[in-house]
């Protein structure tokens, strides 16, 4: 029987865990906090806060993935009217259509963008500077990034064009990604996966294969590789609680610069205490900017979306997440110039900035399944179909 060693408990690594398992591997998963989940946890008490705006995509590869083996759970779509209430801050004031410029960029003929260009440059040329700066706006819903025109401008528009499809593809498991967790972690135990908590590894494993599901900061620490990098995003996290009142927008993008407030109780109402809505929102900054700053360009959203804000507040945080936002590609590269998966003598990585496709999320999936893969010398095609 195949052994096999999972450092993190994440997404990553249970998705790893169970594909492993399944195709009959002894699997141990070793996860540093108390708790298994890594981003994908969900904050306990009366407001179920997720690390971040988070939603699951209908059209990603996991979604079947997980519906298949009863893991997917109870999920909540964009509720229609929640939808008519999205609101596109442009020129600094609220519309309900993005200008009509960035429309060229989302039409069905619109050409494939190359992977040598920035989006930037790329979209002014197709739709004008207007239309152009907008769509790169848009797209921080998927990228947490301060200037998502500098990106490579293949990888801006693959998600423009997921962010903006209809219906949407952006779904919220119920009770937070928590609820997620808790199935994959009870179908890994159910296959004989071990998972220790607490158990923070210093020493990659010799004697098993070994799956390193971390962020990629601790696997170059883990693992003594600085090649190990590539760029993420830097954003500002505002959660907040504020008293039920008619009119309040269910999701305000800023076109203006890049930002995003999302009340996910529109979809999910278990999320904070009834009369209550729970919003979430991030707003990517520059390198070394600042938390105050961050927060002060949210506070003009929600001025924008949310009337009388200020006085309904029942429970507020902020946080800065850096580099914590997955890959984001630059112009002349893909995913495929990630740091690899195989990194040779049994060890191989799974985690949202490795060598796989995919959106947010999704990176992860697509990266446990490729790992497991390898380490068991099957093909990839076996486990995403088994």
């Amino acid at each position: 029987m195949h052994r096999i060693t999972v450092i993190g408990g994440g997404l990553a690594g249970l998705t790893a865990a169970v594909a492993a398992a399944e195709a009959g591997a002894k699997v141990t998963v070793h996860e540093a906090h108390h708790t298994l989940g890594g981003r994908a946890r969900t904050a306990e008490g009366p407001y179920r806060t997720n690390e971040g705006p988070h939603a699951l995509y209908s059209g990603g590869p996991h979604w079947a993935w997980l519906k298949r083996r009863g893991l997917l759970g109870p999920i909540a779509p964009v509720p229609p009217r929640a939808a008519a209430r999205l609101r596109l801050r442009h020129r600094g004031v609220l519309r309900r259509t993005p200008p009509f410029a960035m429309l060229k960029l989302l039409r069905p003929g619109a050409p494939k963008a190359p992977v040598d260009r920035d989006f930037l440059g790329w979209a002014t040329a197709v739709a004008g500077e207007e239309g152009a700066l907008a769509a790169a706006h848009y797209c921080a819903v998927a990228l947490f990034h301060h200037d998502p025109g500098a990106l490579s401008a293949a990888f801006v528009q693959e998600r423009l064009r997921r962010a903006t499809r209809l219906p949407p593809e952006a779904h919220y498991p119920r009770g937070g990604w928590a609820s997620v967790i808790d199935r994959m972690a009870a179908r890994a135990w159910n296959l004989g996966v071990r998972m220790e908590t607490l158990s923070r590894v210093g020493t990659v494993p010799t004697d098993t294969p070994v799956i390193v599901a971390t962020s990629l900061d601790a696997a170059r620490g883990l693992l003594g590789d600085d090649s190990l990098a590539w760029p993420s995003g830097c954003a500002v996290l505002v959660d907040m609680a504020v008293r039920t009142r008619r009119g309040d927008a269910f999701a305000v993008s800023d076109l203006d610069a890049p930002g995003w407030l999302e009340r996910f109780t529109a979809a999910d109402p278990s999320l904070a205490p009834a009369g209550e809505q729970l919003i979430q929102g991030q707003i990517p900054i520059e390198p070394g900017g600042s938390r105050a700053d961050g927060v002060a360009r949210a506070e003009q959203l929600l001025d924008l979306g949310f009337a009388g804000w200020r006085e309904r507040v029942t429970w507020r945080r902020e946080a800065v997440a850096r580099g914590r936002t997955g890959a984001v590609d630059l112009p002349g590269t893909s995913w495929r110039d990630r740091p690899a998966i195989d990194r040779g003598d049994g060890v191989y990585l799974a985690g949202d900035q490795v060598a796989a496709p995919g959106v947010l999320s999704e990176v992860s999936f697509n990266s446990a399944l490729t790992a497991v893969s390898l380490a068991l010398g099957r093909r990839a095609l076996d486990l995403r179909h088994a």
